[in-house]
């Protein structure tokens, strides 16, 4: 059977206005809150993102048997969600991908609260028996370690519970950036909290009748970021973006800074120009920025600046090991790329060059949207299996043919 590949090269001057996704981060979150509802919440910009989409149609599906695929969060705030719903019993499954990705954190935390979820193949993974309308207790301790999406889904389901909820967070937390989006969300509809550092108190209520503009996505963004960093000669304005952002994700605009991209906000969103690259040797701690760490070492590695990079451990259990993944594929081109230690890699590149091989995508968005700006640095690149943009950003293609770039179809056998 045959798949399809995309050799993308550079043009001579990148320029062009982009009109970035929605993040479905956010709407995710304002999803479960809808679900939770029974006042009018109008959300606005809503992601089309194939994560959104899945959420969406089973948020509203009458199935005894919902199948989240390849989406994650999806899968953890069910899990949450549906251990809300009195009467009910669902079976909650995924792909062969997801059915190795660790889910017994969140659910020995909602079984400690009441919860009836049983293990239908290997234990601590999906598939799940959900058995709603337990949940009583009111006070729980949760590994921090493993994803915050374990923690945002509890958060969510908070304001139901009788008593309203404690987390109690053990120390290392990780994303604690996409925990405070949820907090953020939460409260813009009328929810209580209190946050000190290493606990949450979520008071019972209902969630008030609200709208909210859904924020263009920030991780969506870093990949022009990379593109405007690799190019010669660039200019593109991203559209829907501002200062003010509940992402966490837009650390990306410091973090460019060192590598040459200029940020200037307008009243549409941001402009990127190129400066001179100010750093000789790069560092960065991604555990609260996890998806940005891929397009960023892919950036260093390309500019020839050696790097250090931490904090990576929840790449091991995301659409694929990111950290393989980055590794493989970066050696193809010629870096010298080593994992040192669990969450942490180190890459000390000589010149890259175009080997003439394709990068493999391993069903990961990230993987495809990070290594593409590499046709800035090599005159071209071939990407694998392109279609898996539309978990987060189903126009990526689109874009990148709208400020320049010639993208060609190949079949791979």
């Amino acid at each position: 059977m045959s798949r399809m590949m995309y050799q993308i090269e550079m043009p001579d001057k990148i320029q062009g206005v982009v009109q970035l996704p929605a993040s479905k981060s956010i709407s995710n979150r304002l999803l479960i809150i809808k679900a939770l509802s029974s006042a009018r919440i109008n959300i606005s910009n809503l992601s089309e993102a194939q994560d959104t989409k899945t959420l969406a149609s089973l948020l509203k599906s009458e199935d005894n048997t919902l199948d989240c695929g390849h989406a994650g969060t999806t899968m953890r705030f069910l899990t949450a969600y549906l251990s809300t719903t009195l009467n009910e019993s669902r079976t909650l499954t995924g792909s062969d991908r997801m059915k190795q990705r660790p889910i017994g954190v969140l659910v020995d935390a909602l079984k400690e609260l009441g919860a009836d979820i049983s293990y239908l193949e290997k234990e601590g993974f999906p598939p799940l028996q959900i058995n709603g309308g337990g949940i009583k207790g009111s006070e729980v301790t949760i590994d921090s370690h493993v994803s915050s999406q374990f923690i945002s889904a509890l958060i969510l389901i908070a304001p139901t519970l009788p008593n309203g909820l404690t987390i109690h967070l053990t120390p290392d937390v990780v994303s604690q950036s996409y925990i405070e989006m949820t907090l953020k969300a939460i409260q813009h509809f009328g929810i209580t909290v209190t946050h000190n550092h290493n606990s949450i108190h979520i008071e019972n209520g209902e969630y008030k009748a609200g709208d909210l503009n859904v924020e263009a996505d920030w991780s969506s963004a870093s990949y022009w970021y990379s593109v405007v960093a690799l190019a010669a000669d660039a200019e593109i304005e991203l559209l829907g973006l501002d200062q003010t952002s509940w992402q966490g994700d837009s650390i990306v605009s410091d973090i460019f800074t060192l590598l040459g991209v200029k940020t200037e906000y307008t009243q549409r969103g941001v402009m990127l120009t190129k400066t001179p690259v100010c750093a000789k040797e790069f560092g960065y701690n991604f555990i609260n920025c996890p998806d940005l760490a891929q397009t960023v070492c892919v950036t260093t590695a390309a500019l020839g600046i050696a790097s250090r990079y931490t904090g990576l451990d929840t790449l091991k259990v995301k659409e694929t090991d990111r950290v393989v993944a980055l590794k493989s594929e970066l050696l193809k081109v010629g870096a010298d790329i080593k994992e040192r230690k669990i969450g942490e890699i180190t890459c000390f590149p000589p010149p890259l060059a175009c080997s003439g091989q394709s990068i493999s995508t391993f069903e990961d968005h990230r993987m495809a949207m990070a290594f593409t700006p590499l046709a800035c640095a090599l005159g071209k690149i071939n990407i694998e299996d392109p279609d898996v943009v539309a978990k987060s950003y189903p126009n990526y293609w689109r874009d990148m043919k709208s400020v320049g770039f010639k993208i060609e179809e190949t079949s791979l056998v």
